[in-house]
């Protein structure tokens, strides 16, 4: 059975960018079942054009209200999502025409996966690529590596394909702690699928263009103190997703087990989970069992590359 795709595109305040946004969502090879853009209350001009432009198009839900933030943006685009799969967008983004074909191929044939990240490729001030590998990386469960170690298994919001029905339990957060994450957002998605048990796939599709403008650039320095504010508000809203899954540094007890989802553990991975193992519970002879079967534990198929 084909996968049903809804592509939800946020946009606050970029007139300039949002219709070239959209514009490649349409011209996607393998067309989304919707097209959603939430427009947050933009204050230049932006609702105007998109209803000029898209208002009669049948393909496009437009959805206006005020300022909410990036969290809320995604709780109404969500909303208004009837499809099995959402596949986010920033409005100051795009894709290559054949993104939607290569994500909609992998949850075509691997039901067991809730949530796809691509790589990127910057543009705009530079042309860079960044991704996880050049291959496919089944990172099976994520939920423990998550918690312990606050490891991003994930991309920017325009890289992330997520099950709906997942991504609406990620961005169903208490009143003040979704206060905090009225930014940024996208670590509630990806945090949130990691410890709500969503199994992780990372998909180089060399499709998603990042645009790099101003100072939207996610890996630019913020100084140390916003630095250090940043991974208190992170383990805050970890904490919440550990709650309601149970999921405790007392699971790291659990470390091997959830290591040999992997089907083929990059030697990274493989250092991340001993460190986790050597961190858990238990007398120093457990730690070290626990490390062992993570050390010594066969790739069920080849294993991949650093």
């Amino acid at each position: 059975m084909s996968t049903t795709f809804a592509v939800i595109i946020t946009n606050y305040n970029y007139k300039a960018f949002v219709a070239e946004a959209i514009e490649s969502a349409l011209a996607q090879t393998r067309q989304p079942d919707q097209i959603i853009v939430v427009d947050d209350g933009s204050k230049d001009g932006s609702q105007d054009l998109l209803r000029e432009r898209y208002g009669n198009d049948a393909r496009i839900t437009l959805v206006m209200d005020e300022n909410g933030g990036q969290l809320v943006a995604f709780q109404r685009g969500l909303a208004a999502a009837n499809a099995d799969v959402a596949c986010f967008l920033d409005a100051d983004d795009r894709w290559q025409p054949d993104y939607l074909e290569k994500v909609g191929q992998t949850f075509d044939t691997r039901p067991d996966v809730d949530f796809v990240f691509s790589d990127i490729v910057r543009f705009g001030g530079e042309n860079k690529r960044i991704g996880d590998a050049n291959h496919e990386i089944d990172y099976g469960y994520t939920a423990i590596a998550t918690y312990a170690l606050a490891h991003w298994y994930g991309g920017p919001t325009s890289a992330l394909s997520i099950r709906t029905a997942m991504a609406r339990e990620c961005v169903d957060l208490p009143s003040a702690l979704a206060k905090r994450w009225r930014l940024c957002a996208d670590a509630a998605l990806v945090y949130g699928t990691s410890i709500l048990g969503g199994r992780k796939l990372f998909l180089p599709t060399n499709a998603v263009m990042y645009r790099v403008h101003g100072n939207n650039g996610w890996w630019s320095n913020r100084g140390q103190v916003a630095s250090y504010k940043n991974r208190i508000r992170t383990r805050e809203l970890i904490n919440h997703f550990g709650q309601v899954a149970g999921v405790c540094m007392t699971s790291t007890e659990s470390v091997k087990f959830e290591f040999r989802t992997k089907p083929s553990p990059t030697r990274q991975e493989r250092r991340r989970y001993i460190s986790i193992a050597m961190m858990s519970p238990g007398s120093l002879w457990k730690r070290v069992e626990r490390s062992a079967g993570i050390r010594f534990k066969r790739a069920s198929t080849k294993r991949a590359s650093d």
